[in-house]
Parts: C-alpha cells; sequence; structure tokens
C-alpha cells in the first residue's frame, strides 16, 4: 500500500547517531502540541514538551529495564513553543525521556545541557531510584568557573525513567464524597508511616497505598469520626544527596521531582491503579482524600543542583530569576529555587496537575505547601495574582478542597487571611495561642476566645466563612501532642545538625520532667493536657485538623523537625498502651460531640450581640462567678478561667427564625488549681447536664445540675454542658 506525498513528507525516519544501541527505526509524525506530556489514543503515543528557548529535543526511548537506549527521535514540529511527535508504534509501559538542546549561558538563565536525560514535567509514572553522580550535574563539579563549566558527562545511567501510561480504569459506582465543610474533620498523615508497623497490614504492603486500603486500617480512621485524610506529598520526589550521606531520607517528601507521577516508593506493584483504587475505598467508606502538594519549588535546587527536568527543558522560564543576575535564583522557598507561576506555561503545568489528580485521580482536595509563593507575583503576594485567580474560575478546582499554608520565608511572606474567597487556610495564631493558654502563660483569654470563635479577625471579609480557619494545635512539623506536654526543649540530635535545626519557639510545656517520666502526677496531668487540646481544637469554630496519631499517643523522643527520619522515630507505634486506647476513646466521644451539635460548627460568624426579636444572644462569655465578662475581667493577666455560652436556639445575625440546635456552656480553666465555676442561667432552661469533662479519663453517664450551682473546674480542665430546656418555645413570633 502506498502512502501519500503529503503523508510521506510529515514523517521523519530518525536514528541516533550518538546512541550505540539502536535496535530499531521509527516513524514519527507531527503529531499535536495539545496535550502536554505522553498521550496513548489507542493507536500511538503523542509526546509534547514545552520549551520556548530550545534549539532542539530528542526523545529517548529505553527497553523494558531501563538500562538501554533503544532510540533517540528528534521531534519533529514546533508549534507555539511546544515540540511535539506523534509515534504510531509506541505503546503503554514505554520508558522514555529527553535531551533538550540549547545555549548554556548560565549569565544569561539558560543551562541546556544535551548531556543530561531528564524528565517530562507532565509524566504519569516516574520508575527506577536517582543514584546520585557527578554527571547528573549540568555544570562539572570541582572546576575552577563552578556553575560556568559545561559537564559532557551523560547522566542517563544515574536517572530514572518516564513510563506511559494507558490511563483506563474502572470506577464502577465509585464517586466523590462532597463533604460539606460543616461536616469537615481532617485527619493528616503519612503515607509510609501510617503502616510501617501496623500488625494487621501484611509487611509486604507496609509503607505503600495498598497498606492503606487493608479493612482495618480503613475501618480504624472511620471510627475516629474524621472525614478526611490529607496525605503528606505523594508526588513523585527525591532524597536529598546529603541526607543519603548521613544515612538518612527526605521522609516528608517536600523535594518533588514530578507533579503528576506518584511516589514509586508507595506502591506495592508498579501499577498507578493502586492509588485510585485507594480513593475508590476511601470515598466508599465516606473518607476524603486531601493531597499535600507542592507546587513552589523543585528538587533541582539552586545554580548549584542537578540538572534533573525543568532546569535542562527551560530554566529561564519555569525558575524565578534574580532580575540583575540570572545566573542566581530567587529564593522564597529556602530550599534553593522558586517555581515562576507567573509565566503562564509554568501556571499552566500546575494548575494541569491540580485537575489531573482532581479528575483522573479523584482526589477531593489539596492543601498547599508554602502557598503564599503560588499567590506571589513580581510586585509580591497578590490576592488577585494569576495562580489564584486560576482556581477561582476553574470548574473543577473551585470545587475540591482548597487549603492554604499561607506563609513562606520571602518577603510579605505571612498572609494568614490574605487568601480570597474559597480557600481554606492553617490557623498558626490558632495553634499559638492554645498552646499559650493551656501552658498557662499570662493574658491569653481575649485571644483565646477570638480564635475560639473562628478568628473572624482575619477571615470576616468578602463573605468568607468559618471554615477558612484551619484549626491545629499540632502538625506533621513540629511536635506531637504526646511530646508537645513532655518536652521543653527540642531534641533533634538524630537529624544530624547538631540540634540548630527546627523550631525553637514551641510553647511546649514539660510538666516538671523533660521526656518520659513515672511520676503519675506528671502522666496523669500530661493526658489530660492532651484531653484539653484534642477537645480545644474541636469544640471551635472553624475546620479542625488532627495529626495522626496523637490519639495513640505517639512520640517521637522530643523531635520536632522529624523530615529526615524514615524510622521507628516517625512510624506509628501500634503496639497500644492503656492509656493509647482510652485515648482513642476519647477522641471519638468528642468528634461525635462536635457532628451532634451544630452549633460547634457554625457556617456563619457568630454574634455576640443581643437579638431583641428572638429574646437570645448567640455568644455570651462568662466569668467563673456567672457574670459577663466586662472590660476588666478581659484585661486581666492572672485570669485564665473563660466560659462560653452558645445559644444553639438563635440563628446568626440577619436570619429571623428560631434555630433547632441546642445551647451549651463550654467552660476552660487553665488555672493549676480547681476553680468552682457557678453555672448561669438561661432561657427557657431548668438547668444543665455534663456532656464531657477533661478532669475524667473515661466516659461518665451525664450528670445534671441546676443554675446557680457550682460545677467544680479541676486544675487545667475544660468541660462541656448542654442546657436542659423545659419545652420549647415559638421565638418567631
Amino acid at each position: 500500500m502506498k502512502t501519500s506525498q503529503a503523508s510521506q513528507e510529515s514523517e521523519k525516519t530518525v536514528t541516533s547517531e550518538e546512541s550505540p544501541s539502536v535496535m530499531r527505526q521509527s516513524r514519527v509524525h507531527e503529531g499535536s502540541s495539545f496535550p502536554l506530556g505522553a498521550t496513548w489514543d489507542g493507536l500511538g503515543v503523542n509526546f509534547a514538551l514545552f520549551s520556548a528557548n530550545a534549539t532542539k529535543v530528542e526523545l529517548c526511548l529505553f527497553d523494558e529495564s531501563g538500562e538501554r537506549e533503544l532510540e533517540r527521535i528528534e521531534l519533529p514540529e514546533y508549534t507555539d513553543e511546544v515540540w511535539h511527535g506523534y509515534l504510531p508504534d509506541a505503546r503503554p509501559g514505554q520508558l522514555y525521556g529527553y535531551r533538550v538542546h540549547g545555549p548554556y549561558t548560565p549569565e544569561e538563565g539558560h543551562r541546556f545541557n544535551a548531556n543530561k536525560l531528564l524528565l517530562d514535567p507532565y509524566a504519569k509514572q516516574i520508575v527506577g531510584d536517582l543514584k546520585w553522580d557527578d554527571a547528573l550535574f549540568g555544570y562539572t563539579i570541582g572546576h575552577p568557573d563552578g556553575d560556568l563549566s559545561f559537564d559532557e558527562r551523560d547522566s542517563a545511567p544515574f536517572m530514572p525513567r518516564c513510563r506511559v501510561l494507558d490511563p483506563a480504569f474502572t470506577w464502577g459506582r465509585s464517586r466523590g464524597v462532597q463533604l460539606p465543610w460543616d461536616h469537615t474533620i481532617v485527619y493528616e498523615t503519612h503515607v509510609r508511616g501510617y503502616t510501617m508497623r501496623h500488625p494487621a497490614v501484611p509487611e509486604a504492603l507496609r509503607g505503600t497505598f495498598a497498606g492503606l486500603m487493608v479493612n482495618e486500617v480503613i475501618n480504624y480512621i472511620r471510627s475516629l469520626g474524621v472525614s478526611s485524610v490529607e496525605f503528606l506529598p505523594i508526588h513523585a520526589f527525591i532524597d536529598d544527596q546529603h541526607l543519603l550521606e548521613k544515612g538518612l531520607s527526605n521522609y516528608w517528601g517536600y523535594n518533588t521531582l514530578g507533579f503528576f507521577a506518584p511516589h514509586s516508593r508507595y506502591l506495592s506493584g508498579d501499577n498507578i491503579n493502586e492509588f485510585k483504587e485507594l480513593v475508590a475505598r476511601y470515598h466508599a467508606k465516606g473518607l476524603e482524600v486531601i493531597l499535600d502538594v507542592v507546587y513552589n519549588h523543585t528538587a533541582e535546587g539552586n545554580e548549584l543542583g542537578p540538572t534533573l527536568s525543568l532546569k535542562g527543558i527551560d530554566n529561564a522560564v519555569y525558575y524565578r530569576l534574580m532580575p540583575d543576575e540570572s545566573r542566581y535564583y530567587i529564593d522564597d522557598t529556602g530550599t534553593g529555587n522558586t517555581l515562576n507561576l507567573s509565566h503562564p506555561r509554568v501556571l499552566q503545568m500546575v494548575t494541569d496537575s491540580l485537575r489531573y489528580w482532581a479528575t483522573e485521580m479523584r482526589v477531593d482536595g489539596f492543601r498547599f505547601d508554602l502557598a503564599t509563593i503560588l499567590g506571589r507575583e513580581h510586585h509580591g503576594f497578590d490576592e488577585g495574582g494569576g495562580f489564584l485567580d486560576s482556581c477561582r474560575q476553574d470548574p473543577i478546582l473551585s470545587q475540591v478542597k482548597l487549603i492554604a499554608e499561607p506563609w513562606d520565608c520571602g518577603p510579605g511572606g505571612y498572609q494568614v487571611g490574605g487568601f480570597p474567597p474559597g480557600w481554606a487556610e492553617w490557623n498558626d495564631r490558632y495553634r499559638d495561642t492554645v498552646r499559650a493558654f493551656w501552658k498557662g502563660d499570662e493574658g491569653q483569654l481575649p485571644e483565646l476566645a477570638t480564635r475560639l470563635m473562628g478568628s473572624a479577625d482575619f477571615f470576616d471579609r468578602r463573605g468568607r466563612r468559618p471554615f477558612a480557619s484551619v484549626n491545629f494545635v499540632t502538625a506533621h512539623d513540629g511536635y506531637t501532642l504526646h511530646d508537645l506536654v513532655s518536652y521543653d526543649d527540642k531534641h533533634n540530635e538524630a537529624n544530624g545538625e547538631d540540634n540548630m535545626d527546627g523550631h525553637d519557639h514551641n510553647l511546649s510545656w514539660n510538666h516538671g520532667e523533660e521526656g518520659p517520666s513515672d511520676d503519675p502526677e506528671i502522666k496523669e496531668l500530661r493526658l489530660r493536657q492532651i484531653r484539653n487540646f484534642l477537645a480545644t481544637t474541636l469544640f471551635s469554630q472553624g475546620t479542625p485538623m488532627l495529626l495522626a496519631g496523637d490519639e495513640l499517643l505517639r512520640t517521637q523522643q522530643g523531635n520536632n523537625n522529624a523530615y529526615c527520619q524514615d524510622n521507628e522515630i516517625s512510624w506509628l507505634d501500634w503496639n497500644l498502651s492503656g492509656d493509647a486506647h482510652e485515648m482513642i476513646e476519647y477522641l471519638r466521644r468528642v468528634t461525635a460531640l462536635r457532628l451532634r451539635y451544630p452549633i460547634l460548627r457554625r457556617g456563619r460568624f457568630l454574634s455576640g450581640e443581643y437579638n431583641e426579636d428572638m429574646g437570645l444572644k448567640e455568644v455570651t462569655w462568662l466569668a467563673p462567678d456567672g457574670e459577663e465578662m466586662d472590660v476588666e475581667r478581659w484585661e486581666d493577666p492572672e485570669a485564665r478561667t473563660l466560659g462560653l455560652m452558645l445559644d444553639g436556639r438563635a440563628q446568626p445575625s440577619g436570619i429571623r427564625r428560631a434555630g433547632a440546635d441546642v445551647t451549651l456552656l463550654l467552660i476552660f480553666n487553665a488555672h493549676h488549681d480547681a476553680v468552682a465555676f457557678k453555672l448561669p442561667d438561661a432561657p427557657s432552661g431548668s438547668g444543665w447536664r455534663c456532656r464531657l469533662d477533661t478532669s475524667r479519663a473515661t466516659e461518665e453517664a451525664p450528670f445534671q445540675q441546676a443554675f446557680g450551682d457550682v460545677h467544680e473546674m479541676e486544675g487545667r480542665s475544660l468541660a462541656l454542658l448542654e442546657l436542659v430546656q423545659e419545652k420549647a418555645r415559638d421565638f418567631a413570633t
């Protein structure tokens, strides 16, 4: 059969004169510039790579082992700054990489070096491990000219490979959970650390997505009452060379190498559908899946870092470079480089990645590491910046949960409350205030009240809701709850940095003895404080976030920066003590109470104003004598006890109808001694019924007290009481 002249002219037979192992010849068609990446259409594979400044792009094909290069094919077409070609004889499973030609002029921001095999930024799977070697660097290490020198060694023997995928997967009837924010309780965990020591997980599956699918694991998570499992980074990442040299690794994974590919070591086999199955199983149990994502920097570092992908594809476009010295990188991340989301193609890569995980992988939301960078333009942070605008108007991204870590180390980097409507934000002011209050620091009541009510000073603007405040006391970065109440000082010696790393200002307290203690009074007080922290987090307006393992009383031995500890320091220990079993049951009680009482998770900011139409007041702040707080009491630095009455029968301002919710009284006592708290009167009530008291380790039957009675608050304890109502009242009249 003859081919047409036009078809013949659009094909090129390309072989590699440079590669000594050419096994066959491929016919390459011009293909399409869209979509980017390697796309299987059932007949062949289209390859498309953006590079505005390259002069030539070569596609390198490898055998199934990835060890032998079969062919090197020049992509024949260049359309709208995209190099592309179509291989009709390529199939899913094909391993590949790129070599990109262009100027090597670091002073001008260009670092092209075709001796370096590069990963496709859109690769859906990356196979093999990076093997650190001097050949990975575009310059010659040790050369007197430093990064201005040019290295001619081939990096392919030390690089992972990209794999072409067939995206087919049978989802069946699986659907996203689409849980409203007011029902959301986030549970932050690590894919590997959660199951590495779990007795119900087969050893071969520990530390993988498959391990997280074991029924005992899923059922346990669901039993806690949490709604959304947030995984630390699962995008493909690498271990830093300096960590490996010390026998450590990048455990947390904030060192991204590929924004579309799951980390290969989290797969029990080599099929990424394992992650899709994980999502489907969690959805079937009513659990959301949220990913912690890192779009602020990559693993390539600064001018002295390796050339692995973006640096060799188009360094001057992908990274923010110093305006007057393009050889050097702007480092707003503290990791050496910063992605340039001001460029439309870089912005496209990030939003394409998000849409891929939201549609193809069906995840329910994202938590963005150092999110201020994503909103930073050349003039600084801008809540109307390109990325934030893109998410807000995107029909897919605007419908998933978007959570910002609203700070970075660049100028103006602290932006808590500065993100636009639709976003939630980690609230470190909540963390620090709650820690300081329960530690017993002076003068905490005014700010505690603001934080308990959803931090309206930050978030009550432009129609934002209380859910925008993600309230947490502990997270992966810092102490566990056990260690927060067991150590005055950090103990990061295992990290090999002479205990100089990690935060020094932790607002922690060891309660009388540093580290483990056999003193029964210290142990009991520590457990009570943990109960206080959990209850405070779950009874505050906003979105609560818990650190997985806190309910197990997990310790990191005082390490508050365990980013490099892929071992027992970071892994959850499922060999539980009696205290841990009690704490698990306690957490289940507290999450159930939050879900039982809508007044604890209102969708509008609560007001302390008296509503004359309904004769009710949503929020009343009380002193221990049962009277309302006045200015003098708020300003008393020695005051450490506060009552909060939430009348659920009063709807938020602007709505003239009665609510169906109950009325609650929360009492917070951070004083070291017991405090007699006089119970206040409440309209249409006959008394108060105690539902929770953190001075008691185990659940007791609710007991009732009359108005004017004294509720004895043990030192450093929290109580939740429910109003006993006499009869229904028609507030609408």
